[in-house]
């Protein structure tokens, strides 16, 4: 079992373990030593996001890989979706993000992708895991003066926009007034020069960065914000971004927010009607609401539901041969574009199926009857396995009794956070907080903090 990493890699509160000094310098070793197995000298190439601790352990993170014996590279402050692309472009062994994604400021994380730009299996990161205990027992730390973070290839990020741009060629937005909401992260790099390739009035927000105020009251954990700016500035479209931009969550010309759920249906419409979605097919997750089923079906698209996290919706997708997958919370995968969610590669896409369907947003949303769902979140100690909570099991079982097939129940631990996540959909929004609010505290009796 992996202690280290989660659904989205290594992450933690930086300077603690595992994102202190020693750790870090012990990760970049045992990756440099596992790349080693399969190339003498591997090429890594290193990305982070906006937080004030980045910069210090991509510096310990790279001198750690150089000691293995792996060349790193930096693109510098970019959206994981860039490493994972410019990894696979320029044929390095692994591409290497610093990020805690829509986590506060005070945390990081380390997600590592392989050479062909997915993310690494769990044999492979528990594999690793190991090897930095090894690590971290032979060593009393790294032995390196306070160090910069390597130079940046400024061709890196370049190449990023240069791909994206090369995705929607049709795409001009001469007419609209577009709100940008970059969470004050790593889209603040790349959405400014990106956007001005074409036209309209775009309209930026939260692309100041201090390294604090990355995801602080902005970006797709607050979709509302967005939406509000929309209103006021009369804009046509919004899009926000999580703080290493690889998902996406939007707003119509109504200031109406329109998530993942909503851009599956567009994008799986868009595909079916020009036969490019294989076998009809889509992949969500367990979270996605009811309503999203419903309407996928009356175009006669099948949808399957994969747990919580992208690497899962990938892995379900590969195994069916499916192009489209996504989650509620606005991480899509358009496979045959991108090997991992990229928000940015999002956003085009949703913008060039407005140019070609010519209407507003609200227009292909109208149809998506949404059953009301609650999430309570509850901080939690530790994750013990659910089913071994008995009175987390009992009220689970009369939510589902009670709902009798007109509602859903989901409780999950998420993979990021110490949380465990309670979701209800039910017809009756009386019944739904009613059970939420009970798991939720059988859950906090159990494991409460």
């Amino acid at each position: 079992m992996r202690k280290l990493f989660g659904t989205d890699g290594i992450r933690g509160v930086a300077g603690h373990f595992p994102l202190d000094r020693k750790t870090v310098y012990a990760i970049g070793l045992a990756v440099a030593h596992s790349l080693r197995k399969q190339q003498p000298t591997p090429r890594v190439l290193v990305g982070m996001d906006t937080r004030e601790s980045s910069t210090e352990i991509a510096a310990a993170l790279t001198h750690g890989l150089r000691q293995g014996g792996a060349e790193a590279t930096s693109a510098g402050v970019i959206p994981t979706p860039g490493v994972a692309y410019l990894a696979r472009l320029r044929g390095c062994a692994a591409g290497i993000v610093i990020s805690a994604s829509h986590n506060p400021w005070q945390d990081n994380g380390i997600k590592i992708f392989g050479g062909d730009g997915y993310k690494l299996a769990d044999a492979v990161e528990l594999a690793i895991e190991h090897e930095i205990f090894d690590k971290l027992s032979q060593t009393h730390g790294p032995d390196f003066p306070e160090t910069e973070a390597p130079e940046v290839d400024l061709s890196l990020p370049a190449a990023y926009i240069e791909f994206l741009r090369s995705q929607v060629p049709d795409l001009r937005l001469d007419g609209k007034t577009i709100v940008v909401d970059c969470a004050n992260g790593a889209a603040s790099a790349i959405a400014p020069p990106l956007l001005a390739h074409f036209g309209g009035n775009i309209l930026l927000t939260h692309t100041s960065p201090n390294g604090r105020n990355i995801n602080e009251h902005c970006g797709a954990l607050h979709p509302e914000i967005v939406a509000k700016e929309v209103l006021a500035q009369r804009a046509d479209f919004g899009m926000t971004f999580d703080g290493d931009a690889d998902r996406a969550m939007f707003a119509d010309e109504h200031g109406k927010v329109v998530n993942g759920d909503a851009v599956l249906l567009i994008a799986a419409r868009d595909l079916h009607a020009r036969n490019r979605l294989t076998k009809n097919l889509v992949v969500a997750t367990t979270m996605s609401n009811m309503g999203l089923e419903a309407a996928l079906r009356t175009d006669e698209i099948k949808m399957l539901r994969a747990p919580v996290g992208d690497k899962y919706v990938l892995e379900e997708m590969q195994k069916h041969g499916a192009v489209l997958g996504g989650e509620q919370s606005g991480h899509m995968l358009f496979l045959d574009r991108s090997t991992t969610g990229d928000g940015m590669l999002t956003a085009l896409m949703l913008l060039d199926i407005l140019r070609r369907f010519g209407g507003p947003l609200s227009q292909l949303t109208k149809d998506l009857k949404v059953f009301p769902q609650v999430i309570v979140n509850v901080r939690v100690r530790e994750k013990r396995p659910l089913e071994t909570l008995p009175t987390v099991v009992a009220a689970i079982h009369d939510a589902d009794a009670a709902l009798h097939g007109n509602g859903r129940v989901v409780v999950r631990y998420s993979g990021t956070e110490a949380l465990a996540r309670v979701m209800i959909e039910a017809e009756s929004e009386q019944a739904m907080q009613h059970h939420a609010n009970r798991i939720a505290e059988a859950i906090r009796a159990e494991l409460g903090v």
